[in-house]
């Protein structure tokens, strides 16, 4: 298992303190640094900015919006930053959700496997170089009875393939993600329940003939050091209350059905009743302890190694971390124990 470092969104404050995470995180040898965006900061232009600063870690995107991009402007953006960070970029896509879909983009979020499985096949169809030609539901290129001609990408990756992965909570999007993607961004992600939506990936591997070999799987984790692990939890509640309790309508939250399905739905529930009625700290205060511990990682380095074995055994592969930022120097520290709390767990690679 390798680590990644999640520096989440920019332009709250926090940026200068990223970068130099981003610049220990190279230093320290992690695999990857994401970076995610949503209505504020777009995700390339932060990456660029980092590739050219740091020097061996790879810069992903958890991720790229499709509803904000045509797919072939996407493999633009992929192929321009392979190419500037010679060859350290990874390719992450979702399809957020209906009230950004529509609210920032105008672009309705329906039937979104389809439109995510045309996208993906565009994308790397331009990535390969080849003259695009698609006609979809979705999308259609060339568009017919016009002037419009096959085109053909003209900036030459560094690799003939950027790998890309699949930001995916529901059954039937994990189902997907096996099948086209080479990898699965996760969230709240728990060794006890991890392996269940492993194993709708495994589906779709094998609908595509392949296997879980060399799929990266990459959980972010909340990162809180401390000799209080009760304590390191109630710092990540409101990060935890803001998804289950905020992210989408009553009627659409991903991020709450998720945790219904992991068991917590009368708690899943009487938290979004308390954010969407703002009650925001009376939300925070109902999410269950045992959903925070199993999705994060605190506590000592020794608790935390323990966390990190069990989340290897159960499949990960890139275990990304998100160290909540206190101040620029504890979030230093707790990066250099993620490292240490690693070799300590013996599952590093």
């Amino acid at each position: 298992m390798r680590l990644g470092l999640n520096m989440g969104y920019w332009g709250a404050g926090n940026d200068a303190n990223n970068l130099e995470l981003a610049k220990e995180a190279d230093r320290l040898g992690f695999s990857v640094a994401w970076v995610a965006e949503a209505y504020g900061s777009d995700a390339p232009t932060v990456l660029s900015w980092v590739a050219a600063q740091t020097e061996r870690i790879d810069v992903g995107s958890a991720i790229l919006q499709i509803p904000a991009r045509q797919p072939t402007m996407t493999a633009m953006t992929a192929a321009t930053l392979d190419s500037l960070s010679g060859g350290r970029f990874r390719l992450g896509l979702g399809v957020s959700g209906p009230q950004v879909s529509e609210g920032w983009y105008g672009v309705k979020f329906d039937k979104p496997l389809a439109r995510t499985r045309e996208y993906v096949s565009i994308v790397k169809q331009a990535l390969r170089r080849e003259r695009v030609s698609f006609e979809g539901k979705h999308f259609t290129l060339p568009l017919p009875e016009g002037p419009g001609k096959p085109l053909k990408l003209i900036v030459h990756p560094v690799r003939s393939e950027i790998p890309v992965y699949l930001a995916s909570i529901g059954p039937k999007n994990l189902e997907l993600t096996g099948e086209i993607a080479d990898g699965w961004l996760a969230i709240f992600y728990s060794p006890e329940y991890g392996p269940e939506s492993l194993e709708l990936i495994r589906k779709g591997r094998e609908k595509a003939g392949k296997t879980l070999e060399g799929f990266d799987v990459v959980p972010t984790a909340p990162l809180v050091v401390g000799d209080d692990w009760q304590a390191a939890a109630d710092q990540i509640r409101p990060y935890a209350a803001l998804y289950v309790g905020g992210m989408g309508s009553r009627e659409q939250n991903f991020y709450n059905n998720l945790a219904c399905r992991m068991g917590y739905e009368a708690e899943a529930a009487e938290i979004q009743n308390r954010y969407l009625s703002k009650d925001y700290s009376g939300a925070a205060a109902k999410v269950p302890l045992g959903f925070l511990d199993s999705t994060a990682l605190l506590g000592p380095k020794e608790r935390i190694a323990e966390k990190m074995q069990a989340l290897a055994e159960s499949g990960v592969t890139t275990l990304t971390v998100s160290p909540v930022l206190q101040d620029l120097e504890q979030s230093i520290a707790a990066l250099r124990v993620a490292v240490e709390a690693l070799d300590l767990a013996g599952v590093g690679s």
